[in-house]
């Protein structure tokens, strides 16, 4: 059967590690319609996301912040955009500001199919119900049953984006293989507060590889983290900060290619070492991989998290501890470094770097 739809729009504002998460999926699909336009619309900042892309996507940024706000912003977004003449609009996010958009593109004659986000399945995961604790399909197979509504065929297979058309990295961060150190990474900070393993128990995780040697430790985070990763840098050896560098998304993206190892939370970094390739060790704690926000190729193997009853409290990491002491996050910090060390030995023995 022939595929309809040549000029398609997927629409998927936010946030972070859910833009990441549509790469494994989009890319296939473009890359297996060659004869058709896919057109996505992203915020601003996750558009240097979209490395080694398909010739026939275009990343379009919206700054919904300002250009964009409100209902106003979203007509304006609209009319900007629809002389593109749309056959079809794929919304992988299934929020107001896309159902309107959806809505609008409906009454062009345009074929329009969203995101079943599973909020109910997701809701008993967090309520405890009886026979309810178990893996929910992953976004990943969400965003592929919106194009296979539409009529794409979508196989799984997908190639790590190899980054290296993005920029040039500063030559201390650019990897020779002559030290024969493993080179780790720690993304320690996520947005909330229910998946940010505690600052003090990470330095201490920090310390640890710092005397075993054979690591240089790589600290990855915002301008916030700034004085925190300047004292751990300075009380430990082969400790660097990447925050000083300003790399930008692309060249941390090509700049996280190289490392035998990224630390993460359940957060962006996590799905953005994923699609590279690079191996990852996320630490979870008010959430929980059964709700389908693990990264692409990931297993239980990269993941450390508490069997404790109460988990998971949240989807998305959002809510405060209802006890008070974030008990889920409570992994002794000797557990943590034990767990990099083998899985870099397994990796090494594999022959991955």
């Amino acid at each position: 059967m022939g595929q309809p739809f040549k000029n398609i729009l997927v629409m998927r504002l936010s946030a972070l590690g859910d833009v990441v998460m549509t790469i494994p999926v989009v890319y296939p699909v473009c890359r297996a319609y060659p004869d058709c336009k896919f057109t996505l619309l992203t915020s601003s900042a996750a558009r240097q996301l979209f490395v080694d892309a398909p010739e026939n996507l275009d990343i379009v940024p919206v700054d919904t912040k300002n250009q964009y706000r409100g209902v106003r912003g979203i007509f304006k977004l609209f009319f900007g955009i629809k002389e593109r003449n749309f056959d079809a609009v794929a919304d992988l996010h299934d929020v107001l500001r896309s159902k309107l958009l959806r809505f609008l593109f409906s009454l062009t004659g345009a074929k329009t199919v969203s995101i079943d986000k599973g909020r109910k399945e997701k809701q008993r995961l967090v309520n405890h119900e009886k026979g309810c604790f178990v893996q929910l399909k992953s976004s990943f197979e969400r965003y592929a049953d919106v194009f296979r509504q539409l009529g794409f065929r979508y196989s799984g297979n997908f190639t790590p984006v190899g980054a290296s058309d993005c920029g040039d990295l500063p030559e201390r961060l650019v990897r020779n293989g002559l030290s024969g150190e493993k080179w780790i990474g720690i993304a320690p900070v996520s947005k909330h507060r229910g998946k940010n393993y505690p600052a003090q128990k990470m330095e201490q995780v920090v310390k640890l590889l710092s005397e075993k040697g054979g690591y240089r430790i790589f600290l990855l985070g915002s301008p916030l983290e700034k004085e925190l990763f300047e004292s751990w840098c300075a009380s430990y050896d082969n400790v660097f900060s990447l925050v000083p560098e300003r790399l930008g998304f692309a060249r941390e993206m090509k700049f996280i290619k190289q490392l035998d190892l990224l630390v993460s939370m359940d957060s962006a970094n996590m799905h953005i070492a994923s699609i590279l390739g690079t191996p990852v060790l996320s630490i979870w704690g008010a959430t929980h991989p059964y709700a389908g926000f693990l990264g692409w190729g990931l297993t239980e193997n990269s993941v450390m998290q508490r069997d404790i009853a109460c988990r998971p409290c949240s989807i998305f990491g959002s809510l405060p501890c209802y006890k008070g002491n974030y008990e889920c996050l409570d992994i002794p910090p000797e557990s943590v470094a034990e767990r990099i060390a083998c899985i870099v030995e397994k990796n090494d023995e594999k022959g991955n770097k």
